[in-house]
């Protein structure tokens, strides 16, 4: 089950339940009653006329519910200040819309009008704008990170297709080997869309290179990425993409709710003497899920902790499950970090003191709050985490860097 802060409200100032089944263009409005007598609509509204329907038709008493989709949040915000309640619902909540025989516009939006009527809708969290945005641009640096590669693939089909083999140590994607493809033997056509694959893979490159400049000047800023980086595989990257999508905490009340929301939960199927669980559910976000088992790969290949539990496991479990389930036990140690903003009882303190030296240069120094340096940040935040004190050095390549010293006793 998905976390929710906003559940229907049941309160003596909703008189009418009001379903809103929401297309790119127009929506249709469908109210009833407490009794489930339809007293409202269906109201076909264009989406331009939507603030002057909303002043119009819908009052303080109005409990208001719609289903997830693109344009969800910015409806939200238009409804939230005119009605009693707006109440955002995960379309595969709703099955008996989605299963239904015969489907149209009213039907949908009068059976979210009785189904919210009845207390039978859990509503999805509204994240604020800052957590849209970050998700947002974290999205759009997955989707140029993509764009490339699938540019990749296209061009390393081409030189399959016509037997063309790289010179012996090319680096086939450097801006220094672009002569090398543009003179390659190709037809007028072929070169053409080559050199359009080689543009679009230029454009992706420094799409990616810009928005990660964004999401490190956000980085620097936040402090739950020192917390986060203490983890091993959770660098930059990988920790902007789990904050935004678990966006505040606290609205998590124990570890097990977050490890449902990622959909790295098992199945469970208990019923009489029957009690059987089975794979991941997968019913949560998708990059959160994604970004623990990425951190999950190089834990178990640097960390002798998870190293240790992963053997264990892979045992009985075979790697791919016990990857799976390391990633799981990462997201749960992750919980208590950001809950209790405290170290990781598992945490290796000169581990930690070079994955936030490496964040201070990720972030750039000159992004770090209050003028620090890349050291100085480093030993503040150890002791913040109260950890560290006897670390004196950070090996970096072939150089030692002196760290100051801790300020706890």
């Amino acid at each position: 089950m998905l976390p929710s802060d906003s559940t229907p409200k049941r309160s003596e100032a909703a008189h009418r339940f009001v379903g809103l089944d929401v297309h790119k263009h127009y929506l249709v409005a469908i109210g009833i009653d407490r009794q489930g007598t339809q007293v409202f609509g269906p109201h076909h509204v264009p989406i331009p006329r939507l603030e002057e329907w909303i002043a119009k038709h819908l009052t303080r008493q109005d409990a208001v519910v719609l289903e997830m989709t693109t344009n969800t949040w910015k409806m939200h915000d238009l409804l939230a200040p005119h009605v009693f309640s707006v109440t955002v619902v995960h379309p595969p909540h709703v099955a008996l819309i989605v299963r239904a025989q015969v489907k149209t516009d009213k039907k949908a939006a009068l059976t979210l009008a009785q189904l919210h009527a009845a207390g039978l809708l859990p509503g999805v969290w509204v994240p604020p704008q800052e957590v849209r945005e970050l998700r947002a641009l974290v999205a759009q640096r997955h989707k140029m990170v993509r764009l490339g590669a699938t540019t990749k693939n296209r061009l390393h089909a081409l030189l399959h297709a016509r037997h063309i083999q790289p010179p012996e140590g090319t680096k086939l994607f450097d801006p220094e080997t672009r002569s090398w493809w543009e003179n390659l033997p190709l037809s007028a056509l072929e070169l053409y869309r080559l050199q359009s694959d080689l543009d679009a893979l230029d454009f992706a490159k420094e799409q990616v290179k810009r928005l990660e400049r964004c999401l490190a000047e956000f980085a620097a800023r936040d402090p739950r990425m020192p917390l986060l980086v203490q983890l091993p595989g959770i660098g930059l990257i990988n920790g902007v993409t789990i904050l935004a999508a678990i966006g505040d905490i606290t609205r998590f009340p124990d570890a097990k709710s977050l490890v449902g929301y990622a959909g790295l939960g098992a199945r469970v199927h208990l019923s009489g003497n029957l009690h059987v669980t089975g794979r991941i559910t997968k019913a949560g976000r998708r990059d959160l899920r994604r970004s623990m088992v990425e951190a999950a790969h190089h834990a178990v290949e640097c960390s002798p902790h998870w190293k240790a539990e992963f053997e264990r496991l892979e045992k009985r479990k075979g790697r791919s499950k016990s990857v799976v389930a390391v990633a799981r036990m990462l997201l749960v140690a992750l919980w208590h970090i950001l809950t209790k903003a405290e170290a990781d009882r598992h945490a290796a303190p000169q581990q930690v003191a070079t994955s936030l030296f490496t964040l201070a240069h990720r972030v750039r120094v000159q992004n770090l709050p209050d003028g620090q340096t890349a050291l100085q940040f480093t030993r503040n935040q150890l002791d913040r985490l109260v950890i560290g004190q006897e670390v004196t050095h950070i090996p970096w390549g072939s150089k030692r860097f002196k760290l100051p010293p801790s300020k706890l006793k």
